[in-house]
């Protein structure tokens, strides 16, 4: 133990005797370090914000509608396909022994307004049944129902986004709101649901009765229906929607499907393809670096050994053994790798504050040890040479080395 301990500090010593050196020697290191942790939180990152946009479109909701998610089929083919029909609703309840919930869902662009103030949301037109297939609830009002919705009341549920921007602080209930100088009133406002993969924000949204939609607006939108399924018959329920879609279509079996079912799976495979890309990214950037790092530790190391050489001889003329030498520059290098990952994990911290604004992530403990392992590990790898060429040194020869 007091052998480390004094190989520990010799190795300072010689690190700090050659300040800029050893910083230059540690540089690859750091962008190792870095690059591996920064790859490791923003993948962390992203899982938990793609864990919550994945709860927001419902694990166990299904979307019937005529336009498939990530297709390469070709766009005027889904666009020329038989629209979705209201009345597929009551049929599917009907018909299904699974369905626990259907909503239709309309929604286009508009720009709303309250007093002096005016900004552009997504509002969404659908039936009573639509809160039973969302994550979302309603923190301060109500929704409406269905006889509300029959009636084309002019009554809307915003989002918290709107609320914010619109009221602040200030309860919203009662309050009257325009959209294409049409007026509305609240009665409910939906929890914070933040945003969508970091992107955009799913707080900046209200929702209207789908009979007051269809009457302001056009039937003409693209109608959307969202089923809810139980989450231990995902597969039975999407097989279960798709035969009796096909049979109201009244689909022939040689006939492909001219609807699409989607679920979130879709979004699963495209993000499990960017994880897979940033990940393979980071690696190959990771290992470069830490390999030109190596490489330049075991560089400095064989000079290091040259110009110790005399202190080398005189070491093992009074009693040091080849392990000693061996482990005296052996730690040098770990310990230059050492710092050099506590940099780069520093640099990594400070940069995790700026993506926890994009992402909700934070740097891992885990991460964090494993990225001083990897940079210790390379000190090893590249100290071993070096270390073990300055033990087997011959001892006369050393001290006569000018």
């Amino acid at each position: 133990m007091l052998l480390l301990l004094e190989n520990f500090l010799i190795s300072i010593s010689a690190i700090f005797a050659n300040k800029a050196r050893s910083s230059l020697t540690a540089l690859g290191i750091v962008i190792g370090v870095f690059s591996v942790t920064m790859m490791g939180t923003l993948i962390t990152g992203l899982d938990k914000t793609f864990e919550g946009s994945m709860s927001f479109l419902g694990k166990n909701i299904l979307y019937v509608g005529r336009w498939e998610w990530f297709s390469d089929m070709d766009w005027w083919e889904m666009k020329n396909r038989p629209r979705i029909k209201l009345e597929y609703i009551d049929k599917i309840k009907n018909k299904s022994d699974l369905v626990l919930a259907v909503a239709p869902e309309r929604r286009k662009g508009v720009s709303i307004s309250y007093q002096e103030k005016n900004t552009g949301i997504e509002i969404f037109g659908t039936s009573e049944n639509y809160m039973k297939t969302i994550s979302s609830n309603i923190v301060s009002g109500r929704f409406f129902t269905n006889n509300e919705d029959r009636s084309g009341s002019r009554i809307i549920v915003i989002g918290d986004g709107v609320k914010k921007a619109f009221f602040g602080e200030k309860n919203p209930i009662g309050e009257k709101i325009k959209i294409n100088n049409i007026k509305f009133r609240i009665i409910g406002v939906l929890e914070e649901q933040g945003k969508f993969m970091g992107i955009w924000s799913l707080d900046n949204r209200a929702i209207i009765p789908l009979g007051t939609y269809e009457r302001i607006f056009s039937r003409r939108d693209f109608l959307t229906m969202r089923v809810k399924i139980p989450d231990k018959n995902l597969n039975e329920g999407k097989d279960e929607i798709m035969t009796i879609m096909r049979h109201l279509r009244s689909l022939k079996p040689n006939q492909k499907n001219d609807f699409s079912i989607n679920q979130t799976k879709a979004f699963e495979k495209q993000y499990n393809s960017l994880k897979l890309a940033i990940g393979g990214t980071g690696t190959f950037i990771t290992l470069l670096s830490l390999i030109v790092g190596g490489i330049g530790v075991m560089n400095i190391m064989f000079v290091s050994v040259k110009e110790r050489t005399r202190e080398i001889g005189v070491r093992k003329a009074i009693g040091a053994t080849k392990g000693m030498i061996m482990g005296q520059f052996l730690m040098e290098a770990i310990t230059i790798c050492l710092f050099a990952g506590l940099t780069g994990l520093l640099f990594a911290y400070i940069s995790s504050f700026f993506l926890n604004k994009l992402f909700p992530s934070t740097l891992d403990l885990g991460l964090a040890t494993f990225a001083i392992l990897i940079s210790m590990l390379v000190g090893v790898v590249s100290g071993f040479i070096p270390s073990y060429q300055a033990a087997n040194l011959d001892p006369i020869d050393s001290l006569r080395y000018e």
